[in-house]
């Protein structure tokens, strides 16, 4: 009898030890900093030529004060010349996708026409990352070639995240410079301080895309070996 007590004292204090711990690697899991979620295609609202929305900001990098800003110097360009430029942040890529293919994807969903496409531009920056993608429809072309283009979005946007996080600064060169272009005036050109190029967008994952996964996949096995480890001694250990 007194042999029974103590088993069955011995086996509530090795449960209570066995849930004091999965509580720790629970409760360490939640601590733990996870991967923003992707921004899916869908999640962005529609836009339709000669709405008047012109920065759609999911990832908050823009301050409100800025995106009024740019927001009444791209009404303005479309007021007086008809070529209308959106700009889109978002916070995370899905995986395989790329800033430009995303780009092409959103451009297609909102101006699903030769005709809705005509004089619209469309830049996209995905914060996380710091890819962009730039497309333009062919009457915009006309003024915002194929050369300017690639230079907003890999040197007037980048330049600005190269010295850190200054997503404000990189919309605001981004829109006066598209501005300047497609009304007709001289390409104002990259920042002057511009020393080298900006490296354009990588289709792989970045370091700290990388670390996330891999911090993902560490914390779901130590979950299951402090789950199943402690059941299977508990197991033999009753026995």
């Amino acid at each position: 009898m007194r042999y029974l007590r103590s088993k069955i004292t011995s086996s509530r204090k090795y449960l209570q030890s066995l849930v004091f711990s999965l509580g720790l690697v629970v409760l360490t899991t939640l601590m733990l900093p996870f991967p923003a979620i992707a921004t899916s295609l869908y999640e962005i609202p529609s836009v339709a030529p000669g709405e008047r929305t012109w920065v759609i900001d999911p990832a908050k990098a823009i301050s409100p004060v800025n995106e009024g800003k740019i927001g009444s110097e791209l009404e303005k360009l479309a007021e007086t010349t008809g070529n209308e430029v959106r700009l889109v942040a978002i916070r995370r890529l899905d995986y395989g996708e790329t800033a430009q293919s995303f780009t092409d994807k959103l451009f297609e969903q909102w101006f699903p026409t030769p005709e809705a496409q005509a004089n619209q531009t469309l830049v996209v920056l995905d914060t996380l990352s710091s890819g962009t993608g730039i497309r333009v429809g062919d009457k915009a072309k006309s003024l915002l070639t194929d050369d300017i283009a690639k230079s907003v979005m890999t040197q007037t946007i980048l330049y600005p995240l190269r010295e850190g996080e200054k997503y404000n600064q990189a919309f605001l060169d981004a829109s006066d410079r598209l501005v300047a272009v497609l009304s007709g005036a001289p390409d104002p050109g990259a920042p002057e301080q511009l020393a080298t190029d900006v490296a354009v967008e990588s289709t792989y994952k970045n370091t700290e895309e990388t670390k996330s996964s891999n911090a993902t996949i560490w914390v779901i096995g130590f979950l299951v070996a402090a789950t199943i480890i402690p059941m299977v001694t508990y197991y033999f250990y009753v026995r």
